[in-house]
């Protein structure tokens, strides 16, 4: 495919990344000449200096066959008005980042499409909804979920007392009856690479796992790792940063009790009128002091979103140190994922992973219609929509020839989803959850095509 990605930030840099990874055709354009070094540097990718919004550098970026331009500066505005000419130029598909929620959430009464823009993406929204997702869950680490919860996959890591440690997955599945849940990938703590498990799989404590399940599976998995859903309330937000003061605002309205924390005293009272279902108290958060003060230790999780990561990975070590029960960070570095996993902060939430997640299902080719890039996993959660001219409809599960480093996690069907075994059929119209290697995802594509 040949893309165009405007803004070379944090989001810009780790698309190109993975995009040019891919043999993808890529022109980076920014104003700024930094990160264009950088990204030339280091990337099979071409550059260019310039304002992305000027008709004559999308011109020479050759918008006119262009599949896709994905607008991802730091200015909603630029990000739209970029999209709209570039569609007007020729561009097949169009992406803008916004970062105004209120924008994200009127997409069903707005026709963006009708002024070029394709779709939006806000990593911010997004963030706040995983926040949410992940504290009425309270043992996963990660989450997503497929059409609206007929499929989550969520994520954890196995603990000492768990009854999975030591057992293969075929123990697993003689073990466990009326199976709700499907295990879909592993990342073992010892080495460190991730797999896809088979039959004789063994797990040990402190591989990162990674489960495909129904609304009804998510009671029994818990009981079968051993694990007690423990009801989370009382909930302290460090920064009222666009995912702060959104987080703050859904899990306000779903009755949690938020105490937010903002340093900047402007910003604390602004957030303070638009928020009066929220405590917000404008403080330091790096100041020990005001959050045992502010009751730290009778919170049930604490949530550090600031727009510096040491900050929010140090905060969440000390609320981990005085018995909070679960920790999220936002962290931009990637690269920390497996450490911080390690010392006791349970979530790291990445802007990048978040864009990039959305972003791809337009990249691949078949019938992507969500998919998920594990956090520091080499591995995807791909959902196929399955059509009748597809190779692997009207087929069972043990009849397809689905490559080993792939592995069906599960089928929506007429809004429902289901765990399926070998003698499953699959139809028209259903939608498949699939995890596979980067190397495997070439075969799974022409089974759905």
């Amino acid at each position: 495919m040949k893309i165009i990605i405007a803004g070379a930030g944090e989001v810009g840099l780790h698309l190109a990344k993975l995009l040019s990874f891919e043999s993808q055709n890529i022109t980076l354009i920014d104003i700024n000449r930094d990160p264009l070094d950088e990204a030339e540097q280091n990337l099979d990718i071409r550059v260019l200096k310039g304002n992305a919004s000027s008709i004559s550098l999308l011109k020479e970026a050759g918008v006119e066959d262009t599949d896709m331009v994905i607008a991802v500066t730091s200015f909603e505005s630029i990000n739209i008005t970029i999209c709209t000419i570039a569609k007007q130029l020729g561009a097949k598909k169009t992406i803008a980042r916004i970062s105004d929620a209120e924008l994200f959430t009127a997409q069903n009464e707005i026709d963006f499409k009708a002024i070029g823009v394709d779709e939006l993406i806000s990593p911010e929204y997004l963030a706040a909804e995983e926040i949410s997702i992940l504290l009425s869950q309270s043992a996963f680490t990660d989450s997503y979920e497929f059409d609206n919860g007929a499929l989550t996959m969520v994520g954890l890591t196995l603990q000492n007392h768990s009854p999975f440690v030591g057992m293969s997955v075929q123990d697993i599945a003689k073990n466990t009856f009326e199976l709700e849940f499907v295990l879909v990938t592993i990342q073992e703590m010892s080495s460190g690479r991730t797999l896809i498990p088979r039959g004789d799989t063994v797990l040990k404590a402190g591989d990162q796992l990674y489960f495909t399940t129904t609304k009804e599976g998510v009671p029994m998995l818990y009981k079968a790792l051993g694990q007690k859903h423990e009801e989370l309330r009382d909930i302290m937000i460090l920064g009222a940063s666009e995912i702060g003061y959104q987080a703050a605002k859904d899990l306000s309205e779903e009755k949690y009790n938020i105490k937010l924390i903002e340093r900047d005293k402007k910003l604390a009272f602004e957030v303070a009128d638009l928020l009066p279902g929220c405590l917000v108290i404008n403080g330091d958060g790096r100041n020990i002091d005001l959050l045992l003060e502010e009751s730290l230790e009778d919170m049930d999780a604490f949530v550090a979103v600031t727009g510096d990561s040491e900050t929010n990975i140090m905060s969440c070590l000390l609320a981990k140190s005085r018995g909070v029960k679960k920790t999220m960070a936002l962290v931009e570095n990637i690269d920390y994922f497996k450490l911080l996993h390690s010392i006791g902060v349970d979530t790291i939430i990445n802007k990048k992973l978040l864009a990039s997640n959305t972003i791809f299902k337009y990249v691949r080719k078949g019938q992507v219609v969500a998919l998920a890039k594990l956090s520091n996993m080499h591995a995807e959660i791909l959902e196929f929509r399955v059509y009748s001219k597809s190779k692997i409809c009207d087929k069972r599960i043990k009849n397809i020839k689905f490559p080993r480093e792939a592995i069906i996690g599960g089928v929506i069907r007429n809004g429902e989803g289901i765990i399926t075994l070998g003698d499953f059929k699959i139809r028209d119209g259903d939608r498949v959850v699939v995890c596979a290697m980067p190397e495997a995802i070439k075969k799974v594509e022409k089974l759905f095509k």
